[in-house]
């Protein structure tokens, strides 16, 4: 019999707070299209950095 695999850890999470809470900082900077961005790029790269780590103890 096979092993059971383990599901992968999810970072989608990180981009959408990323992008809510980037938009809510701009907006009491004034600038909400430039905090949506950053906070889309900060999301996505813990996104990434999640997905890294996992697949690293995945073994992959």
């Amino acid at each position: 019999m096979s092993q059971p695999t383990r599901s992968s850890a999810a970072g989608g999470f990180f981009i959408a707070a990323g992008a809510l809470g980037g938009t809510v900082i701009g907006l009491v900077l004034r600038q909400p299209s430039l905090g949506f961005l950053g906070g889309l790029a900060i999301g996505a790269g813990i996104a990434l950095a999640v997905w890294l780590i996992d697949r690293r103890r995945r073994g992959e």
